[in-house]
């Protein structure tokens, strides 16, 4: 099972976060970067948004610390870990922009990137950047198909055109993760992803998605496993490893060989702990 943490201090969710984080500084998120990186978890996350509105805080959070600054850092502070938007939104974005800046990041940190993507559900905050609500789902698919095209150079080259981004991913190709919380979004993973990573439902809830999906002509048609990166939260591994065993088999049960862990933590201290102990009940 390959762990994944979902980084503590970036983001402030009001359902999850303790109260050491509203305090914490960004060398507290180094810390915990440096740590995770030599325990050997797989990945750590950073989720995107620009402005939340005030009325959409109490339940969203108002804190999104910026994905790309925060890995520009982190890569450098750290060696093997990969580096997980948990998600950029696509429809902030044109194509290119990402496959500029993160093809970029990607290289920089020698092929750790892995490029998790959404469809966006914040309208105020599309309508503030300007960019078009209605239609965002087919966008993102387009989007998905240009940045195949273009994070990565394929030998021999699929598309010669007047353009060329440079630098390019040192992946070839890059690792596109899907995430969103609709049977839509799982249809998008299949289509197009190299793995789907749901939030927001249950495990249940995603159980029955996904066996529904295993029967689609879409999955039937893909050359390779849909990867499967499934969430656990409210997680003690120090203080109840047999809880924390149970959510990790589970999840391994439901197919999932990746899973994004939120764990219980009362302070820097506590978070450093419960990384080691996540660590040992994995293996």
């Amino acid at each position: 099972m390959k762990l994944g943490l979902v980084t503590p201090v970036l983001t402030l969710n009001p359902r999850a976060h303790n109260a050491w984080e509203e305090e914490a500084g960004f060398d507290d998120v180094v810390a915990i970067a440096e740590t995770a990186d030599r325990l050997g978890w797989h990945h750590l996350t950073c989720s995107e948004h620009v402005a939340i509105p005030r009325h959409v805080a109490p339940t969203r959070g108002s804190r999104y610390w910026d994905p790309l600054a925060t890995f520009g850092y982190l890569a450098a502070r750290t060696e093997q870990l990969r580096l997980a938007t948990h998600v950029l939104v696509l429809g902030y974005h044109h194509p290119l922009d990402i496959a500029k800046r993160y093809g970029t990041l990607d290289r920089i940190t020698g092929g750790r990137l892995i490029l998790g993507v959404g469809v966006g559900s914040l309208k105020e905050e599309f309508d503030l950047l300007g960019m078009p609500f209605e239609g965002r789902g087919e966008r993102a698919d387009d989007a998905i198909r240009a940045l195949r095209e273009s994070l990565s150079i394929r030998e021999p080259a699929s598309y010669e055109g007047k353009y060329i981004v440079d630098p390019w991913a040192l992946q070839n190709p890059v690792p596109i993760w899907i995430g969103g919380r609709t049977s839509r979004s799982l249809r998008r993973a299949v289509e197009l992803g190299d793995a789907w990573v749901p939030f927001g439902l249950t495990l249940d809830d995603e159980i029955r998605l996904l066996e529904r999906a295993r029967h689609s002509d879409g999955w039937a048609r893909r050359e390779r496993e849909l990867e499967l990166v499934l969430y656990a939260e409210g997680v003690d591994p120090a203080g109840d490893p047999a809880g924390a065993r149970a959510a990790i088999e589970r999840r391994a049960e439901a197919g999932a060989a990746d899973v994004n862990v939120r764990m219980t933590r009362r302070s820097l201290a506590h978070c450093l702990e419960q990384l080691a102990a996540m660590v040992e009940i994995a293996a």
